[in-house]
């Protein structure tokens, strides 16, 4: 006899991403972090993305595992001015849907999220698309995040010092 294959649901991913939104939003770092799975990759392609690949186009992110974990450190540290204070930030999480990926599930959804920092407001559209695996205890992780700004250029006094 053999044992029950686990399958992600789309209900599966809603939740994940809806965890996730809320981590980042209540600025707890570590635990979003935990979203990933050892190794996990992120980047945000610049906003004249043609799909490049890693090494032919231009990223205003494009962390690897190492990158990631520093990333996270400095932004929970004094030493990042651009967030300190950190932003606040409310996020919509939409139209998510679940594919079955040539290397595993994939995860694609749309995304908007309103930024409130120095008695300014900007709002940030894009879509994600990530990679993910279930781990043996079950969990999704991240495996590749990418968030895509669909802005045709960011406003002026926008930042991306935050984690899309």
């Amino acid at each position: 006899m053999s044992a029950p294959t686990v399958s992600v649901t789309r209900e599966n991913a809603e939740d994940f991403l809806y965890q996730e939104a809320m981590l980042l939003d209540e600025w707890h770092l570590d635990a979003w972090l935990s979203l990933f799975q050892e190794g996990g990759t992120f980047e945000v392609p610049t906003t004249d993305y043609k799909g490049w690949d890693r090494t032919g186009g231009g990223f205003f992110v494009l962390d690897d595992w190492d990158l990631l974990n520093a990333r996270v450190k400095r932004l929970k540290s004094r030493k990042a001015h651009a967030e300190n204070p950190h932003s606040r930030t409310h996020r919509m999480v939409t139209n998510v849907r679940l594919i079955d990926g040539s290397n595993g599930p994939e995860i694609k959804a749309n995304f908007i999220i309103n930024r409130f920092r120095d008695l300014t407001h900007h709002v940030y559209v894009g879509r994600y698309h990530h990679d993910v695996v279930l781990n043996d205890e079950g969990e999704l992780k991240f495996v590749h995040r990418r968030a895509y700004l669909e802005h045709e250029m960011l406003e002026p006094g926008a930042r991306l010092s935050f984690i899309l």
